[in-house]
């Protein structure tokens, strides 16, 4: 992380000195650093006197007294709070009174980093994201008695670097690893409730949301090292909020040793980097199929006919099905024993779709059944929706589909944040696009689904489970309400 901050601060322009207590680490930052742009000029992205430029402002220092006249010094040492605040105490006794001290910190608090300084008015939280040169964002960070102008100056030698600056409140995970909390730890509990297997919820989310890595794929690359203590920081900094409740998954495989690519064994096995993944089984073969009967209470009802009648299937269209018919619904949050007990259909022949996202949007439908559904019924539903070639995911009972439970979480979440004024919406839309790279912010998901759609989700699924980290944020409630934007900041 320090190498990345000082290659872009001199490329931004500023004359950078690297020091670190091991004097050897220093000279392998920089020498790693001109490394870089050596392979930069090679590549013709940098001309020779760029390169020159570049080097001759890299510097070496060899004590802390030697960043006496630094006007901002930017820290990335190990994630102590006694190690952070005591490097900070003996900074400040070294520096003008008028520079700024920063934290590259990406779980513990600024103020509680600044609390012991003499000046913590000079003293904020830069957060850079690795690889600092690819990752566009950084968050600016107030603690309590930060000076507004010192989060403006940093915000714009942000923008300087070519970066994007957000500001964020100094709050547990600020704004990315709070509002990543819902991809990851919703998809944990949907393996541990024995619903699907890693690579199918990956599968999942990647075709029919648009994620350029699952949430299996993606803790595997951080690694779990790294995920799992940012899981339990934000959970116990929010005094145990449901919300962010880390799993039991995750800390088995850390205390084993199997935390991700690096090691070459996570969720996955790799092999010369590649995770090692058993190919999806064909579709069944299906002689005759039966009709098929919709739910009148199911999701984009009309839709589901649309994509039934392209798909050859012969449809009912009675009060109630024939004793021969393949029922479909298409519930919100709902677990499909509840429909079909609910509605009173057969749950033998009873089979759940997932209708939240458009199906000309996605690359996979998700069908699920109950413990009741014959098996034949089961083949016959999955043959039927892959007539196009469109890929199908068969998964278990459950209240929400896959994507309809991590969708409404991460919405949740983000909603959340802004009731408590953690940063504004548009700062939370860059963040997260930039910093974890979803295919939109959440509070746009939220849009495209729908807040009413999102709200249907967790109600049904808080009514399923009985469990709080569903209960819906009032940001969102009050939005989704009334059929407002999710964007508009004030109502």
């Amino acid at each position: 992380m320090g190498r990345g901050i000082a290659q872009i601060s001199v490329q931004a322009g500023s004359t950078v000195l690297l020091f670190d207590m091991q004097a050897d680490a220093t000279r392998a930052a920089q020498t790693a650093v001109f490394s870089q742009w050596d392979k930069l000029g090679e590549k013709g992205r940098l001309d020779p006197a760029q390169v020159a430029s570049y080097k001759s402002r890299l510097l070496c220092a060899q004590t802390l007294p030697a960043l006496s006249d630094c006007d901002l010094i930017v820290e990335a040492v190990v994630e102590r709070l006694d190690i952070k605040s005591g490097l900070f105490a003996e900074l400040e006794d070294i520096v003008r009174p008028t520079a700024v001290l920063a934290t590259n910190t990406s779980s513990l608090s600024v103020t509680a980093i600044a609390a012991k300084l003499k000046r913590p008015g000079q003293f904020a939280g830069f957060h850079f994201f690795n690889p600092v040169p690819l990752m566009k964002v950084v968050e600016v960070i107030a603690g309590l008695k930060t000076h507004p102008d010192v989060c403006a100056d940093l915000a714009a030698y942000t923008r300087q670097m070519g970066h994007t600056p957000v500001q964020a409140q100094d709050t547990p995970g600020f704004i990315v690893n709070h509002a990543g909390r819902g991809y990851g730890t919703e998809a944990l509990r949907i393996v541990s409730e024995g619903i699907a297997d890693f690579a199918t919820i990956d599968r999942i989310l990647k075709d029919q949301i648009g994620f350029k890595l699952g949430p299996f794929e993606l803790m595997d690359l951080t690694a779990l090292d790294v995920s799992h203590p940012v899981m339990e920081s934000v959970y116990h900094q929010y005094y145990e909020e449901p919300r962010y409740r880390p799993s039991v998954i995750t800390a088995q495989r850390l205390a084993g040793g199997i935390v991700g690519k690096k090691v070459g064994e996570g969720f996955y096995r790799y092999e010369g980097g590649m995770a090692q993944i058993a190919p999806e089984p064909p579709p069944p073969q299906v002689d005759e199929m039966p009709p098929v009967w919709v739910s009148t209470r199911a999701a984009r009802r009309a839709e589901l006919y649309q994509l039934l009648k392209n798909l050859g299937a012969k449809v009912e269209t009675g009060t109630s099905p024939s004793p021969a018919a393949l029922t479909l619904v298409a519930p919100l949050g709902f677990d499909i024993t509840t429909v079909a007990v609910v509605e009173r259909l057969d749950p033998a022949r009873t089979i759940g779709i997932d209708m939240m996202v458009d199906d000309n949007a996605t690359k996979r439908r998700v069908l699920a059944t109950n413990p009741a559904t014959r098996p034949d019924m089961r083949q016959a539903a999955h043959a039927l929706m892959a007539r196009d070639g469109k890929a199908v995911s068969v998964i278990r009972d459950s209240g929400g589909f896959v994507t309809q439970r991590v969708v409404a979480t991460i919405v949740n979440i983000a909603a959340d944040m802004c009731q408590q004024g953690i940063c504004s919406p548009k700062d939370l839309e860059t963040a997260v696009t930039l910093g974890l790279g979803y295919p939109m912010g959440p509070l746009a998901m939220g849009n495209l689904y729908g807040p009413t759609n999102v709200l249907e989700v967790l109600f049904n699924m808080q009514t399923v489970y009985g469990d709080p980290r569903y209960r819906p944020s009032p940001w969102l409630r009050r939005r989704g309400a009334i059929g407002l934007s999710l964007l508009h900041e004030e109502e």
